[in-house]
């Protein structure tokens, strides 16, 4: 990284973060090559609409620009200040209603199950549609967007990152938005599943991007107050709170939390689309806090990705897996701390269609996790063809006690920055 870039980045952030470090004033790990808006213009936002307004930079969005966020900006405010909900992007959509025509047992859409049917499914579509021009805001190249102060709070946004290289998001609580029109899925899985469309943030195509010391949650809408669904199960109304996909690399996020959430952190397109992702997906995930999270924490398909000195805690009854091992991807965890009460090593990592995963050094509830045995037991090589230390220069922790008293007390939004 070029000095002088580093120090304009510095007095940008000097602004609107606590004092950073000598550890912190660059990223580690696959996105370190990452300077933002450094020596660029500085904006300070309060709304969603100068908000829109900084990220276009007056025709010139990908010029050098740093975006102060200062207090809560949500993704559903119009212009003149009022807040939008789903009549307003649908008028006469009814969740129920729309439920209904896939009968009792959720198994068959019928547009003639009963009159209301074909208009609920164009009202759906239609709603989806307005909901996502509205809540979508794209961050451009060589772009710093970051909260003032210990407070700012991206309410209900679709951040996006569409092929935009040189990004920090840094010090933002993103709530992830709620999808008013959610789809049901009757085929997907054994009793079909619900999809919602927007994630807290999603990378798409993008290069050198580093995310730092921002809490990723579903705050005000957890899933456990969403109204009933099918089989005894509430509707999901939430997609992922960070998706790294389509040949995105060199990514590191660092120092953030990750909080009650089903289908976390998603690395990869898809199954399918290895023309897209092979030999991308290069990311960093180093000093996380992830709490009560279910799965994908990540799930990594493709990618060569490095997660170390992360801290793992929930109950063992509401987790399924932390790491994915997806198709194609080289996982090297390094010196995790997983406790999940009443629960086994085996939480850690789960098989989905990949073949490499390799661990040195993780604890589980205090102990050595030992997972490469675990890796080894699901039929995992422990060769993942790569080492961390041969790329870029970084010094984990070496204790449990240090991670956890470093994470516990540094990761997320306004949190003091710590001293490596």
């Amino acid at each position: 990284m070029r000095r002088a870039a580093v120090a304009a980045l510095l007095v940008c952030l000097s602004v609107a973060t606590p004092a950073a470090s000598a550890a912190e004033r660059e990223p580690v790990g696959w996105g370190s090559a990452t300077t933002g808006g450094a020596g660029g213009t500085t904006r300070t936002v309060h709304t969603r609409a100068e908000l829109k307004a900084a990220l276009a930079n007056d025709g010139d969005p990908t010029a050098p620009k740093v975006i102060r966020v200062v207090g809560d900006i949500n993704g559903h405010e119009a212009d003149d200040g009022s807040l939008l909900d789903e009549q307003d992007y649908a008028p006469g959509y009814d969740l129920g209603k729309y439920m209904s025509c896939f009968g009792a047992d959720g198994a068959v859409w019928s547009d003639t199950r009963h009159d209301h049917c074909k208009q609920q499914r164009q009202l759906r579509q239609s709603g989806s549609g307005k909901e996502k021009t509205q809540i979508q805001l794209t961050v451009p190249s060589n772009t710093t967007l970051v909260g003032a102060g210990d407070d700012a709070r991206l309410l209900g946004v679709f951040l996006t990152v569409n092929t935009g290289t040189n990004i920090i998001v840094r010090n933002l609580q993103l709530e992830a938005p709620v999808d008013h029109f959610t789809t049901w899925s009757p085929g997907d899985g054994t009793q079909g599943s619900w999809n919602a469309r927007f994630d807290a943030l999603t990378v798409i195509t993008g290069r050198n991007i580093w995310i730092d010391h921002c809490t990723f949650t579903d705050g005000r809408f957890p899933d456990r107050e969403a109204p009933p669904g099918f089989h005894g199960e509430r509707v999901q109304r939430h997609d992922g709170l960070l998706d790294i996909e389509d040949g995105s690399d060199f990514v590191t996020v660092s120092d953030s939390r990750f909080t009650d959430h089903d289908k976390a952190i998603l690395i990869g397109s898809g199954d399918g689309r290895g023309d897209r992702d092979r030999g991308h997906l290069k990311v960093t995930f180093v000093r996380n806090l992830f709490t009560d999270i279910r799965q994908r924490a990540p799930r990594v398909r493709f990618g060569q990705v490095h997660v170390v000195n992360n801290v793992y805690q929930g109950r063992a009854d509401g987790t399924l897996y932390a790491l994915g091992v997806g198709v194609e991807s080289s996982i090297f965890s390094e010196r995790n701390v997983f406790r999940y009460r009443e629960g086994s090593p085996s939480l850690a990592v789960a098989h989905y269609g990949g073949a490499h995963f390799r661990d040195t050094g993780s604890w589980f509830n205090g102990r050595p996790a030992h997972l490469n045995e675990v890796a080894t037991g699901l039929g995992l090589s422990t060769d993942v063809g790569w080492h961390p230390a041969d790329v870029y220069d970084y010094r984990p922790l070496t204790s449990p006690s240090a991670v956890e008293r470093y994470v516990l007390r540094h990761a997320g939004t306004g949190r003091p920055y710590g001293h490596l």
